[in-house]
């Protein structure tokens, strides 16, 4: 085996393992041999993209032969818009994956401190280790991210970002928009808060704070992947300051939003009707979730995103059990990785046929773990 450092990488990737944050469900499958019967472990929307968004996206097929628009210009204007914020204030990227991953590049070399809590969203995580930085975490508080201690953190750290989710994944767990608030004020002068509000559609109403973009402190992170159901076209935006959000274009992939994806996404804002429907339907599926976990003795745990977490009541080791014999019987959940969250399994909002087969299988996965 030809040894990592006579490839001449730098110093920062050739200390990194060779892993990825997710093994999605097809490389499972594949390993597997057969398909899953339920795909609920990955958050994305089962009950698909706007019809509108699939004819936009249809119409754009034809000419693929062209370069996408590098400024994503009508799906800024439109997102301005519905934000009531000015098009300078919007960047556009390939998911929010991506735009971590520029946000990143934008302030972390290598020493500087990234401040979140311990098992929150990894793929945030990833980019930090790749750029060198020095990630320092806080634990959860009651099976939420807590704001105070993240300040407390990024205070006594000197941390440059520090990332919150509001939602929050992989718990489901939120705060009010007077919380994060609270929390934006007291932000060191120093930091700059990445606020990932991917699963906001699907929360209460006041869960987020205003949209305020004259603070240079803050960046919101929204996605299309999650209730337009457009996570296979990898489209996410970020909302900020304009002198910031106008850094983006000094590192980002112009091209990097395909013309496909740009007008799926353009269609996808315009059918707010669909958007609720999806949260109706969400909102049903999570709460039948709960009711199959509480059929077979389990906790779920409130929810505002789109998938529930659930107490297997135990330890991470029995959670996995669990986990693996849901697997072996076609079912892809996901669960998180950081003890004590560990001791749950996390599932999606699926169809009435998905979680048929999930509440058909949990009893059977529960002995499997047990035995």
């Amino acid at each position: 085996m030809i040894p990592s450092s006579a490839y001449r990488m730098t110093a920062i990737v050739e200390q990194l393992p060779s892993t990825v944050p997710f093994v999605g469900p097809e490389t499972q499958e594949r390993s597997r041999g057969r398909p899953f019967r339920a795909r609920i472990g990955a958050n994305e929307s089962v009950f698909g993209p706007s019809p509108k968004a699939v004819a936009a996206m249809e119409r754009a097929a034809a000419e693929a032969w062209k370069y996408c628009d590098p400024e994503n210009y009508d799906l800024k204007q439109a997102l301005a818009k519905h934000h009531g914020v000015a098009p300078d204030n919007i960047v556009v990227g390939e998911g929010i994956d991506g735009l971590f991953g520029y946000a990143v590049r934008l302030y972390v070399e290598p020493g500087v401190a990234v401040a979140t809590s311990l098992g929150a969203y990894p793929t945030f995580n990833f980019h930090v280790h790749g750029f060198g930085g020095r990630l320092v975490t806080t634990p959860y508080v009651g099976d939420r991210e807590d704001p105070e201690s993240l300040l407390d953190l990024a205070r006594r750290e000197n941390a440059r970002l520090v990332f919150l989710a509001n939602p929050d994944n992989p718990m489901g767990s939120w705060w009010d928009g007077a919380s994060i608030q609270r929390m934006i004020e007291q932000l060191p002068s120093s930091a700059v808060l990445c606020l990932d509000e991917a699963y906001g559609e699907f929360a209460p109403a006041g869960t987020a704070p205003p949209i305020d973009v004259s603070d240079p402190r803050v960046l919101r992170f929204r996605t299309f992947s999650k209730v337009h159901g457009l996570a296979g076209a990898r489209v996410g935006y970020a909302i900020g300051e304009a002198g910031l959000i106008k850094c983006f274009d000094k590192i980002r992939n112009h091209f990097g939003v395909n013309r496909i994806a740009q007008a799926g996404a353009l269609a996808a804002l315009a059918d707010q009707a669909h958007m609720a429907d999806v949260v109706r339907r969400a909102t049903q599926a999570r709460d039948r979730i709960a009711a199959i976990a509480r059929a077979s003795g389990l906790v779920p745990l409130p929810s505002a995103t789109n998938f529930v977490t659930i107490d297997c009541g135990r330890d991470g080791a029995f959670a996995r059990r669990v986990l693996q014999a849901l697997i072996a019987r076609d079912i892809f959940i996901r669960m998180p990785g950081v003890a004590p969250l560990d001791r749950c399994i996390r599932v999606s909002a699926g169809t009435d046929a998905d979680l048929d087969a999930f509440a058909e299988t949990l009893p059977a996965a529960l002995a499997a773990a047990a035995a």
